[in-house]
């Protein structure tokens, strides 16, 4: 009963970051997703107001590493992987918010398809594709 119990947590949080990602037109600001989706090698930025822009890219990743972190304890219900895991988050928001807001600021061609993957990192849930593995192996050889 206990395995069942899991598997349903787990579905139902993956539901809840396919229902951000499916949704993500409507529920956030973000000029820069019709922008990537057409030939933005040869485009201008879109027009944007910054402030809402990391607004509202902080709120999605807020809720991609809670949802994320909420996986993580279902599946191995050990705080000290979900307190390691906030560090990682926490530290990979600060580095990864530094290139954002200066590719935003100052947007470039030349720069767009490095923006384009260090935005993917702050609006996807890429963290948990990373440690999900990790901490599996981990657990693994210990």
């Amino acid at each position: 009963m206990q395995k069942v119990v899991t598997y349903i947590s787990v579905g139902l949080l993956f539901m809840f970051l396919i229902l951000i990602r499916t949704f993500e037109d409507v529920l956030f600001y973000d000029p820069y997703l019709t922008f990537f989706e057409n030939d933005y090698l040869y485009m201008d930025s879109p027009r944007r107001e910054v402030a809402k822009l990391v607004l509202f890219t902080s709120i999605r990743f807020v809720l991609n590493t809670l949802i994320s972190l909420g996986v993580l304890y279902v599946i191995f219900k050990d705080m000290s992987i979900i307190k390691f895991s906030t560090l990682i988050y926490a530290i990979a928001y600060i580095l990864l918010l530094i290139p954002f807001l200066y590719f935003v600021i100052n947007p470039k061609q030349e720069d767009y398809y490095l923006f384009f993957n260090v935005r993917r990192f702050l609006i996807q849930p890429i963290g948990l594709i990373l440690l999900l593995p990790a901490f599996y192996y981990y657990r693994m050889n210990r």
